[in-house]
């Protein structure tokens, strides 16, 4: 039986790498006979060691942008790597610009960013060739100069960013025992944002569960699955720039911290909210609207957050919210005091 492994963005990339011969580092894959993209495009194949290169989709080879170039008439090509300089003077007026975009999806927003600022030098007035390549942004695998050579050109100069582009975008992530007023306090932190203008996407549990998680059950495998969803729906809300307001029950710290991270590697750092809903199991069982807690208690709901599973209290939350004689409003403006980019309202 063949043994097939999916590759992520950045495993497909160095796959790349090695097929065009850009740095000396073999890519570092599972053991496998084949090896398919996110996609399930056959990327390369494995046997006795040595590994054969298929395919590598979405990246185009040194040699073919190099030929591309000379056919254009470009006879001694210059590259800029990364972002166009704030002084466009420092620019020949034919350009080729290489992206580093290894392990970044096709729609991420680094990418649309550096895309938009190459097409505004467009419109200046230059000749510019986009071309995203193999390469790690931020610290690439190469320096500028010989990634440069590479694709047949000179270099002209080079501005890498310092970290993960920030998007504006924000996930507001809930969580806490049922019946802690996640839901309500999401819902007015939803109203409140859209009142100030920003785009919200609300992603309560009980309604993801009915539309993105059917089928789900309420082992630990199932409930890590549909809290990961919610984070990469949120995080693909984030990475455009708008903001998801999560209200899942989210009951262990592994899985969250696999939220966060998601969520920062799309929407750039700060773009995680994690709010604990900190209302006791006391208060929760005492509200108790639909009588979950009290059939947990007689034995009829197995694997119950907070009487027969755990749930792990948050200790990095941005923000924890003490419900016991506060209003829902005063809840919902603590957290909107840690969103990005929104100001408290004043009377």
């Amino acid at each position: 039986m063949v043994a097939r492994a999916r590759l992520s963005d950045a495993q497909v990339a160095a796959v790349a790498r090695y097929c065009f011969g850009i740095g000396s580092t073999a890519p570092d894959l599972p053991p496998a006979d084949e090896y398919e993209d996110a996609q399930g495009v056959l990327v390369a194949t494995a046997a006795d060691g040595d590994l054969t290169v298929v395919e590598v989709p979405r990246w185009d080879a040194p040699g073919a942008v190099a030929v591309g170039l000379r056919d254009r008439g470009w006879a001694a090509p210059a590259a800029w790597v990364g972002l166009p300089p704030d002084d466009r003077t420092a620019l020949p007026q034919r350009v080729l610009a290489l992206l580093p975009a290894a392990g970044l999806p096709p729609d991420s927003a680094a990418l649309s960013v550096a895309a938009a600022a190459w097409a505004t030098v467009r419109e200046e007035g230059r000749e510019v060739v986009v071309v995203p390549v193999p390469v790690t942004p931020y610290v690439p695998e190469l320096p500028p100069g010989e990634l440069a050579t590479c694709y047949g050109a000179g270099l002209a100069g080079h501005r890498l960013g310092s970290g993960p582009a920030r998007t504006g975008g924000t996930v507001v992530f809930c969580t806490g025992l049922s019946g802690a007023g996640k839901s309500t306090i999401a819902a007015r932190v939803v109203e409140l944002l859209i009142e100030a203008g920003r785009t919200v996407t609300l992603l309560d549990g009980d309604e993801v569960r009915h539309h993105l998680s059917a089928g789900l059950g309420f082992s630990k495998e199932d409930r890590d699955t549909n809290v990961r969803r919610i984070g990469w729906v949120g995080a693909q809300i984030a990475k455009h720039g708008g903001v998801a307001v999560c209200a899942p029950i989210a009951p262990y710290a592994g899985v969250r911290d696999d939220v966060r991270r998601e969520v920062e590697s799309q929407a750039g750092p700060g773009s995680f909210v994690l709010v604990h809903v900190a209302t006791s199991l006391a208060d929760c069982e005492a509200r108790d609207r639909k009588g979950l807690y009290a059939k947990a208690r007689r034995g009829e709901i197995p694997a119950f957050t907070g009487i027969s599973d755990p749930y792990e209290t948050p200790g990095d939350a941005e923000v924890t919210v003490e419900t016991a004689g506060r209003t829902v409003d005063e809840c919902a403006q603590q957290v909107l005091d840690q969103v990005p980019g929104h100001s408290r309202s004043r009377d």
